[in-house]
């Protein structure tokens, strides 16, 4: 993997960028960053995730054969960290049409992911699975996890009425190893159970039990994963600056944070990791966005994340992209070596303007496509910086993930924040309970019933 960061430079796109000077000021704080990052290694229980799990492993990878020996489909209940890991997974390592393909083809059970609360969406499922014929992961690691759990209550309720009490083998869960409401049906009814382990947040967690099932039923090589992973954490714990790449990533995005670029688009040039910058946006802007610094002071740090994609995106964005504000910085993802190479035939029309296309491959255009991109935007004098990933399968996968966890931790220690803990999604949480009447949300379900109305003038019914 190169990870290429010369058009962030003022060297390079000229005033916007960002100078050497601001580099060396920001240099200064990498001795005390690598202490901290070292310091709470182990309260960042999810960078240990690729050398602790082998018996771990060996039980999913059990429990992935009884599930493609026994079942046509399997369905991920989760939210956000919970489901955004599987579904980069699925369409970062399988066939883009996985679940078109016959059985034979594809080696396994049809897969999907349910990661919302979309009464047609959630309905639309159950009009093409069978449930009797399906297995349901259910994860959520507090086991309270008010999305999750609907979905898991209509999941039940179908099964019930379909196989009456001889469902349990239809369901596995993912939580919380001692506490949530998740444990205690597991508890009660013996449903097979993997462990969220201690200190990995959701958005972190695609390197435990809540992806690696899915990469198991996927037949996608757990240790490749972790091998992907193992080489990253080699690069990225490293004291220096100048052979760390995820302390070189986090400096330059928070010193353009500190001169309000406050955008951070990543832009992937293959459909299949379109999945992975969805992951990103939640694991950047869950991290970093944050009220309070590490002081107590406010301090309202934070980047904005965007998903485009390479090539769709250069007909909607790219506009805005190249001659708008100076706010953004543009992530580049290409691939090397795609599974497929394409040669755009001969026209058995007359099409002299699209002569010059015949006997070349869709293979260089996406790549041409990307460089001309990138060398407009450079141009217009706007930061981006380019990933380029040698080809898509595991063990590259295992290091992209890896790569952007590290670099957002070290984020945390630059900006000053606990890039660990989410209080304004708790707050939505919090509220959420008590509209829907949940037993000790009464104090705040009174306080939402006399918040401000709107102003009439203001709303329109047409």
């Amino acid at each position: 993997m190169k990870i290429d960061f010369n058009h962030m430079l003022q060297a390079s796109i000229g005033e916007h960028g960002i100078s050497g000077q601001e580099i060396e000021v920001m240099a200064a704080r990498v001795p005390q960053v690598h202490k901290n990052m070292c310091d709470k290694k182990d309260a960042m229980a999810w960078r240990n995730l690729p050398y602790n799990q082998s018996s771990v492993v060996e039980e999913i990878n059990k429990e992935a054969k009884r599930i493609n020996d026994h079942f046509e489909n399997f369905v991920v209940l989760g939210i956000g960290g919970s489901a955004l890991g599987s579904k980069a997974l699925f369409t970062g390592v399988k066939h883009l049409k996985y679940n078109e393909l016959s059985r034979e083809k594809r080696g396994g059970v049809r897969f999907y992911v349910v990661d919302n609360v979309d009464p047609d969406g959630i309905n639309a499922l159950f009009d093409v699975i069978d449930v009797k014929k399906t297995c349901f992961h259910v994860i959520t690691k507090s086991g309270n996890t008010v999305e999750t759990m609907s979905q898991f209550m209509i999941v039940l309720d179908k099964l019930q009425k379909e196989m009456g009490d001889h469902f349990k083998d239809n369901i596995v869960f993912t939580t919380d190893k001692e506490s949530g409401i998740l444990k205690k049906i597991s508890n009660q009814y013996g449903f097979k159970t993997f462990t969220v382990p201690d200190g990995v947040g959701g958005r972190f967690s695609v390197l435990c039990p809540v992806g690696l099932l899915s990469a198991a039923v996927l037949n996608i090589d757990i240790n490749e994963l972790f091998a992907g992973a193992k080489e990253m954490d080699a690069a990225c714990t490293k004291e220096s600056l100048w052979e760390n790449p995820a302390y070189m990533y986090a400096l330059l995005y928070c010193t353009a944070m500190n001169k309000g670029v406050n955008i951070s688009v990543m832009m992937p040039y293959a459909d299949g990791l379109l999945n992975m910058a969805e992951w990103y946006a939640q694991l950047w802007a869950e991290s970093l966005g944050k009220r309070y610094g590490n002081d107590g002071s406010i301090v309202n740090k934070g980047q904005t994340p965007v998903r485009a994609l390479g090539v769709t995106d250069q007909h909607s964005q790219i506009q805005l992209y190249a001659e708008g504000p100076f706010d953004k910085i543009i992530s580049f993802i290409d691939v090397e070596n795609f599974h497929t190479q394409l040669k755009i035939p001969q026209a058995p029309i007359d099409m002299l303007d699209a002569a010059y296309l015949q006997g070349q491959t869709v293979n260089k255009l996406i790549a041409s496509e990307m460089r001309a991109t990138e060398y407009a935007v450079t141009q217009a004098g706007k930061m981006n910086m380019r990933i380029t990933l040698p080809e898509m399968n595991a063990k590259e996968i295992g290091a992209l993930f890896f790569f952007l966890e590290m670099a957002t931790a070290a984020a945390g220690e630059f900006l000053d924040i606990n890039a660990f803990d989410q209080p304004g999604v708790e707050a939505g949480k919090i509220a959420t309970f008590a509209l829907m009447g949940r037993e000790g949300y009464e104090e705040k379900a009174a306080e939402l019933s006399k918040a401000s109305g709107k102003d009439d003038q203001f709303i329109y019914t047409v």
